[in-house]
């Protein structure tokens, strides 16, 4: 099917970050933190798929990662820096246990009987070096957006005098530079010696473009998490 890859990159952006805002709508605040656990991990296994879309070649995982910025920004918005750092700290715990999990089942021994053993084995094989990798950024890039997005607000409240205003601004302003220091750490941290650096190269042109897309598209679902707390707020009060 022509331009499969990129229709389905497309499509991905909505049902991922329409998925966060259902989960918060459902579950409030939990939902953001399951989502973080399960975006993070799903993420760690998809980069290590190679895909051609938009004439370069890249890996799978951007835009659900994407999303875990999204929810960070959510957690900024609605509960506070500490509960958005919360989050982060949940999501790299969850990573930890997944890897330790993950290799502890290369200790058993197969039953000759297995026909899955071989197939888990190659996919988690190169699992630890990209989910360390992942773990570095994701502390690294996350708590800077967490910073970066009550920096730019508190400046924007200082300057303007409205706490309300300039959602867009602390939103993308934190996330465009936060999304850079990710892929390029990461990318160089996991990919190093897999691919070659033209490769690699194409990684982070295709990923980082990836991200200034889903970080200024995220921008209306954090409008509308914020109009559902309100409304519950208005409901509950």
């Amino acid at each position: 099917m022509p331009f499969q890859n990129e229709l389905l990159q497309l499509a991905s952006v909505f049902v991922f970050f329409g998925g966060l805002v259902a989960f918060f709508r459902i579950f409030g605040k939990n939902g953001i933190f399951a989502w973080t656990v399960i975006c993070t991990i799903a993420a760690n296994i998809e980069v290590l798929i190679l895909v051609r879309a938009f004439g370069l070649e890249t890996t799978l995982g951007n835009v659900l990662f994407a999303s875990s910025f999204l929810a960070t920004d959510i957690m900024s918005e609605i509960y506070g820096k500490k509960e958005a750092n919360r989050c982060v700290k949940i999501g790299i715990a969850a990573n930890v246990t997944f890897i330790l999990i993950s290799q502890s089942w290369f200790l058993y021994a197969p039953s000759e009987n297995d026909v899955m053993s071989g197939a888990i084995r190659t996919v988690f094989a190169n699992t630890p070096r990209v989910m360390l990798a992942s773990l570095f950024a994701y502390a690294v890039c996350e708590l800077y957006d967490v910073w970066a997005y009550h920096f730019l607000w508190a400046w924007t409240e200082r300057r303007f005098g409205d706490r309300r205003r300039f959602l867009w601004l602390r939103n993308n302003g934190s996330t465009l530079v936060s999304q850079l220091i990710n892929t390029v750490v990461f990318n160089l941290l996991a990919f190093a010696g897999v691919y070659s650096a033209g490769v690699i190269v194409q990684i982070l042109i295709f990923g980082y473009g990836i991200f200034i897309v889903t970080s200024l598209l995220d921008t209306p679902f954090l409008y509308w998490a914020r109009r559902i707390a309100e409304k519950h707020t208005e409901v509950t009060a």
